[in-house]
């Protein structure tokens, strides 16, 4: 048990102070956030890269506890995916455009977009279909220009797709991945676990959205996977992810001084992914993520016209119908905190 204790305070311990040197470092290099959503636009110059600090403390932990392969491979693997993110991230230090923010001052509803504006509420134009109602509303006078939105470079969606992926069967080579569902499925294995690892990747990154969020939700369901685990030698990877977790949050709570970005989001996802297949709990794994699947889903129904969100994702609907970000990720958190217990619960792992 001390062994596990220690696991996850070196973790959380070396996430926080390495977190805390990473923020220091991009404050004085200036670099910060370009925040797309307008209701966050008092974030904008908040360091992000921020996963770097995760990241050290994750390795710092592996060196320590290097007999351990569970823990060694998933590190791999988090370092793998953290160089992806990382790329990304330093591609966002451009700005590719800039996007208008406007306002409806009309007394009715506009639409704008996908969107459907309400008098005085705000939007940026980002979709073409957008910028050419703008340009007609302007025309008319019934919104008007009250600020601009600057976006980022990044890399592609299939880019990032394509990288998953490889990210997947480097894996899935590593030949440790056999057995899933409590069935040794062989090859037959590769594409679920290809195919969890770009889910997982996804999932983690489309919900840090706001502060706290992500961080927040893995270091839940990380600790759940450990005690569904009973503790064990396989339990140390989910460990030491909890314990990267809870050091960032430090500064990542809200008001967040320092976001983890694409660096710590591809880290996060593909460690989490990593260590739930090694290990063979893909049933409570996913059911402990089950808020980051469900926000996936939902947002792959908006895209497909299934279902039709003011704004995407699932978070910012929320904040756009006027839930604050502290409620919203306190709310999340209650969910996943819910969702684990049951399943443990359920499977005995708690009396």
């Amino acid at each position: 048990m001390m062994e596990f204790l220690m696991v996850f305070i070196i973790s959380t311990v070396s996430a926080a102070v390495f977190t805390l040197f990473i923020r220091n470092i991009l404050r004085s290099a200036d670099i910060g956030d370009k925040p797309i959503v307008t209701e966050h636009s008092h974030k904008a110059g908040t360091p992000t890269m921020g996963g770097l600090g995760m990241l050290l403390a994750l390795l710092l932990v592996t060196v320590l506890y290097r007999n351990n392969p569970y823990l060694v491979l998933t590190s791999l693997i988090v370092l793998t995916a953290a160089i992806v993110g990382l790329l990304d991230d330093l591609l966002g230090l451009k700005v590719k455009e800039v996007q208008r923010i406007i306002r409806n001052v009309s007394e009715g509803p506009l639409e704008v977009g996908q969107l459907v504006l309400k008098p005085g509420e705000e939007a940026r134009a980002a979709t073409d279909k957008a910028k050419r109602d703008v340009e007609a509303l302007l025309s008319e006078g019934l919104v008007e220009v009250v600020g601009e939105a600057p976006i980022k470079n990044e890399v592609s969606e299939g880019e990032k797709i394509l990288a998953q992926l490889l990210i997947g069967v480097f894996l899935v080579l590593s030949g440790a991945v056999g057995k899933l569902g409590g069935f040794y499925l062989g090859l037959a294995a590769a594409p679920i676990a290809i195919a969890g690892m770009v889910g997982a990747i996804n999932a983690v990154n489309l919900i840090d959205g706001m502060d706290g969020m992500a961080a927040g939700i893995m270091l839940i369901a990380s600790l759940s996977c450990a005690i569904f685990l009973g503790l064990s030698g396989q339990a140390l990877p989910f460990l030491a992810l909890a314990g990267m977790c809870a050091g960032f949050l430090v500064f990542n709570r809200h008001p967040a001084s320092i976001f983890m970005g694409d660096t710590g989001s591809f880290a996060l996802g593909a460690g989490y992914a990593t260590a739930v297949m090694l290990t063979d709990t893909v049933y409570f794994g996913v059911l402990a993520i089950a808020v980051p699947v469900v926000s996936v889903i939902v947002s792959l129904l908006h895209r497909a016209g299934v279902i039709r969100l003011p704004v995407e994702p699932l978070h910012h609907t929320l904040h756009y119908r006027g839930m604050s970000e502290r409620r919203i990720v306190l709310l999340y958190w209650l969910i996943t905190l819910i969702v684990c217990a049951l399943g443990l619960y359920m499977t005995g792992s708690i009396l």
